[in-house]
């Protein structure tokens, strides 16, 4: 993929890996996960920084509880990277609401998960997204039950003007 030029995010970010990609591959990336992951975090992109810099990439660390203080993150980023993140059905409403309010009409998500079926992972796919995201599966590893998603917003066709 090409981030050059593209504001990216990266939600639940762990170790900052997907974001740090992406900030090589040229991308203005934030970073984001709880407040106790963000040192591991910021150390991992502190060592990155120079690799960032030279693929004329940037990258942040942010705090970011799923479904709280949202206004304090812009709308509509190009590209909305989740690597592990539908992993716990009490966050799933949170998580749909900051994928809503993260996503413009231009967006696209990226999720990748292992299925979980005990603890429904299918159903945030299956059931939650679509009434506002198109739902793609791109990729599904059967020997380790992990897929990848590309979310786009579902446009409401009723408000737009002609």
């Amino acid at each position: 993929m090409d981030f050059r030029g593209r504001t990216v995010i990266e939600l639940g970010a762990g170790t900052g890996i997907v974001g740090i990609l992406a900030a090589l591959l040229g991308g203005d990336v934030t970073i984001t996960d709880l407040p106790m992951a963000l040192d591991q975090i910021r150390e991992n992109v502190r060592r990155n920084a120079a690799a960032v810099a030279a693929a004329a990439g940037r990258a942040r660390v942010r705090a970011l509880a799923w479904g709280r203080e949202l206004s304090s993150f812009p709308r509509g980023y190009d590209v909305v990277l989740g690597a592990d993140v539908v992993y716990e059905p009490r966050c799933f409403p949170a998580l749909l609401a900051t994928l809503r309010h993260l996503c413009g009409p231009r967006s696209v998500a990226f999720l990748s998960c292992g299925m979980r079926r005990e603890l429904g992972a299918g159903r945030f796919f299956d059931t939650l997204l679509p009434p506002h995201f198109h739902v793609e599966l791109l990729r599904r590893h059967d020997d380790t039950d992990v897929s990848l998603y590309r979310l786009t917003q579902q446009h409401d066709d009723t408000n737009v003007s002609l």
